[in-house]
C-alpha cells in the first residue's frame, strides 16, 4: 500500500460549514439539503466547534448552535498522511477532521474520504476479523420514536432492520430519521409563586401564584411512522469472505457507512461499519 497518501491529497477543499452565531433549524436545513452528517461550526474562518445530527437528536429542544455543537474539534494538518488521519478517527471516535493551516480551515478529511482512498488500493484481507459480531437489529414494525430513543441510548448511528421471518430487510439510520423528522412548536406553562418559603405570614393556601407561557420549539420524531415506512430496504450486503478494499468500494460507489454481513441464506450474522475499514489500514503501518 502506498505510503506517501497526504490529507492533503483527499481532503474536500469546498466544506459545507456552519457559522457562529447560528441556529439548530439553520443547520438542520444543511444537512438535509447536503445529505452529510455534520459540519464544522466557523468564527472569523476559524473552526470552533462541530455540530452532526447525534447533536440534534440529543438535544431536541436546544435551538442555539453554540449550544448544540461539541466544543474544540480535533485538527489535522494538510502535510499529515493517510494513516495517522485514520489513526486519529478510530483512536478519538470521530467522523470527521477539521483540516486546518496556520489556524485556518483548509478542508475536511472524514472516515467516508479514508474509506473512498482503501476503496482505490488493493487491501485484500477478508473482513472477518473486523466485523462486529454482536449486532443490534430492529423489528420492521416497530414505532420510529422508539427505535430513536434506543439508538440515541445505544450511540448507534444505523441498525439493521428484520422482518417477522428474521430476514434482513432493511437498514435504518440517523440519516433517515432526521430526514423524516419534524420540528414542532408548542406553548408551555410554568408557576411561580409571588409567596416565599421564608416568609411565616404566607401559607401554602394564600399564595398569589403567576401562571408563564413560553413557546419551545423542538426536533419530534413522528409517532405515526414505524421502521419499514422510512427504512432503506434491499440493503447493499457482504459476507466474511468479502475483501476489505471490496467492501470500501461497495460504501464509496452507494455511498453508505455500513454493511450487514449475511450467509446464503440471507441470515444477519454480523455489521460492518466504514469505521472498522479503517483498522487493516493501520496495521499495515
Amino acid at each position: 500500500m502506498p505510503k506517501n497518501i497526504l490529507v492533503e491529497d483527499i481532503m474536500v477543499r469546498e466544506v459545507v460549514c456552519a457559522t457562529l452565531p447560528g441556529s439548530r433549524d439553520e443547520v438542520l436545513k444543511i444537512l438535509k439539503n447536503k445529505q452529510v452528517s455534520g459540519v464544522p461550526v466557523l468564527k472569523d474562518s476559524k473552526a470552533v466547534g462541530i455540530v452532526s445530527r447525534t447533536n440534534l437528536l440529543q438535544n431536541p429542544e436546544e435551538e442555539q448552535l453554540a449550544l448544540l455543537m461539541t466544543r474544540d474539534p480535533i485538527t489535522i494538518t494538510p502535510e499529515a498522511d493517510l494513516q495517522t488521519a485514520a489513526k486519529m478517527l478510530l483512536e478519538h471516535n470521530i467522523r470527521r477532521l477539521p483540516v486546518v493551516d496556520n489556524g485556518k480551515l483548509v478542508g475536511l478529511i472524514t472516515v467516508a474520504d479514508v474509506v473512498g482512498k482503501i476503496a482505490d488500493i488493493n487491501i485484500e484481507t477478508p473482513i472477518k476479523n473486523y466485523v462486529e459480531s454482536q449486532v443490534f437489529a430492529v423489528y420492521s414494525e416497530t414505532p420510529l420514536p422508539v427505535v430513536a430513543r434506543i439508538m440515541e441510548l445505544s450511540g448507534l448511528k444505523a441498525v439493521p432492520v428484520l422482518d417477522g421471518n428474521l430476514e434482513l430487510v432493511g437498514i435504518l439510520s440517523d440519516r433517515d430519521i432526521i430526514a423524516a423528522s419534524v420540528i414542532e412548536d408548542s406553548v408551555e406553562m410554568s408557576d411561580m409563586s409571588a409567596g416565599s418559603d421564608d416568609d411565616a405570614w404566607t401559607w401554602e393556601s394564600m399564595r398569589d401564584t403567576m401562571s408563564i407561557y413560553y413557546s419551545v420549539s423542538r426536533i419530534k420524531v413522528p409517532s405515526n411512522l414505524i421502521v419499514k415506512d422510512v427504512m432503506v430496504r434491499e440493503p447493499i450486503t457482504a459476507t466474511y469472505i468479502s475483501s476489505v478494499s471490496d467492501c470500501a468500494r461497495k460504501m464509496k460507489r452507494n455511498r453508505i457507512d455500513q454493511l450487514p454481513i449475511i450467509n446464503a441464506n440471507r441470515r444477519l450474522q454480523g455489521f460492518l461499519k466504514d469505521r472498522d475499514l479503517l483498522k487493516p489500514l493501520i496495521e499495515t503501518e
